[in-house]
């Protein structure tokens, strides 16, 4: 059993109601001393890509519609632009969740690169520029979710989305990755020979995001680094204090730059070793509890593994990608299997 000196912080809640509440302007910064601290009494809430069951992720709607609802943090893929703009997008192509297939005028920018290991056709994010981007319009990336604010919100800048943070009226922390870093380095440049982690780290330290884990500094403007890449966390080791979450794929997938297997990341002596440069995993579900035709099998001993090393677990407890077939009672026992995992309560 893990110690509760670990305070494993679990939740990823995606999805609220789809009740049309009226949305708000993007909020600036605001320096309120008085704001209500974050709670730390119980696993934080993290809302994935924001309110994304609702308002079309990753939008400033979808982030605020969030805040209102109570969430911990805001949770975000970070790529760039062509010109170097740091974004709030979880695909490398915008195919799926953009209008872009209605912007003749950019018929002619489709090609194909390869993406971690795999050949890839569609309109690449790295071909266009902020301008550009911030033309097109978001849209629910499933059909079964609520379209009606589909076209309604464009892209926002990572900048644009540490602004929503900072403008709640209490205290609310912001989660971002570094998403795809070996792709966007091999088609963005920055002067100077900087990388796409330098200038990741820059923009958190403009806003004085800083500070250990639960530190007095932290606690005032939270945040969370994470990657599924670990020689980009290794990296910015060394340019900031921030607590950095190792994400860890399927068993199929190996690490996007390291090219090691789920088998090598996940055995004592890699935990031992990248503990030095992280404070927690982030699995996938089914690394935690398998589930084999539609029941979930034990749970496996990669958490207690972690937890033995000090490390956090975080996992995403139950995600749409399709209709749900699943029944309410057992979501409920998934979830609270899982978090009963995490938690070291097993």
């Amino acid at each position: 059993m893990a110690s509760y000196g670990v305070s494993p912080f679990i939740c990823l809640l995606l999805f609220v109601g789809c009740s049309a509440r009226p949305l708000y302007p993007l909020p600036g910064r605001r320096n309120d001393k008085s704001k209500q601290p974050l709670q730390t009494f119980r696993p934080f809430n993290i809302a994935h890509r924001g309110s994304n069951g609702e308002i079309p992720e990753e939008t400033a709607a979808a982030y605020m519609r969030a805040i209102e609802e109570g969430t911990d943090f805001i949770e975000t893929d970070i790529l760039a632009s062509k010109d170097g703009a740091l974004l709030c997008f979880h695909d490398v192509t915008l195919d799926d969740t953009t209008d872009i297939a209605k912007h003749k005028e950019f018929a002619n920018r489709k090609k194909t690169y390869e993406v971690q290991g795999f050949n890839k056709t569609g309109y690449f994010i790295v071909d266009f520029t902020l301008e550009e981007l911030k033309s097109l319009r978001v849209k629910q990336r499933c059909p079964f979710r609520d379209q009606q604010y589909n076209g309604k919100f464009s892209i926002i800048t990572f900048e644009e989305y540490i602004s929503i943070a900072l403008g709640a009226p209490r205290v609310v922390g912001i989660y971002p990755e570094m998403k795809n870093p070996v792709f966007i380095n091999q088609h963005v440049k920055w002067s100077g020979g900087k990388r796409f982690e330098d200038k990741f780290v820059e923009t958190l330290k403009k806003y004085r995001y800083r500070g250990s884990y639960m530190s007095k500094e932290w606690l005032k403007q939270p945040a969370f680094i994470q990657s599924f890449a670990p020689a980009s966390l290794i990296y910015i080791s060394n340019q900031t204090d921030l607590p950095k979450i190792f994400l860890i794929d399927d068993v199929t997938m190996p690490t996007q730059d390291t090219n090691q297997s789920y088998w090598e990341i996940t055995s004592d002596s890699y935990l031992d070793f990248i503990k030095d440069y992280v404070i927690g995993i982030g699995p996938w579900k089914d690394t935690l509890v398998p589930v084999s035709n539609n029941y979930l099998e034990s749970p496996t001993d990669l958490v207690a593994r972690a937890h033995d090393r000090n490390l956090q677990a975080l996992q995403v407890l139950h995600t749409t990608k399709g209709p749900s077939v699943v029944t309410p009672f057992c979501t409920c026992y998934q979830i609270s299997k899982l978090a009963s995992l995490i938690m070291g309560m097993h």
